[in-house]
């Protein structure tokens, strides 16, 4: 079993930056796909990015140029580096985890999952 735990989010004025971070335990996720999601009120899950084990990137378009995702599988962790951010942003957001696989845009292909931490951008 997997267990994340996501950290850093928080209340952020536009355009201004905040850094997530996503620790596992339990097993090692280097050869893990992790992707980020998130989730604003009366929406469904979305999509923002994903990395694979050999730490290549993929980004949701709203998101591209504003948003980083890198991993340090020495400290079985990985981050979400948020710039630019506005309204839209706010959301919560969960990291997930696909074992052994590339990484998705479909959170049912996502085998675990951390708690969520909440972002609120004011405007």
């Amino acid at each position: 079993q997997v267990q994340l735990v996501e950290s850093g989010g928080g209340l952020v004025q536009a355009v201004g930056s905040l850094r997530l971070s996503c620790a596992a335990s339990g097993r090692t996720v280097s050869g893990y796909a992790m992707g980020w999601f998130r989730q604003a009120p009366g929406k469904e899950r979305e999509f923002v990015a994903d990395i694979t084990w050999s730490g290549g990137t993929y980004y949701a378009d709203s998101v591209k140029g504003r948003f980083t995702m890198s991993r340090d599988n020495a400290k079985n962790t990985m981050y979400l580096q948020m710039n630019s951010l506005n309204h839209e942003d706010t959301a919560v957001y969960y990291c997930a985890a696909r074992p052994y696989a590339p990484g998705s845009v479909r959170a049912k292909e996502y085998n675990y999952w951390g708690q969520g931490t909440q972002v609120t951008v004011s405007s």
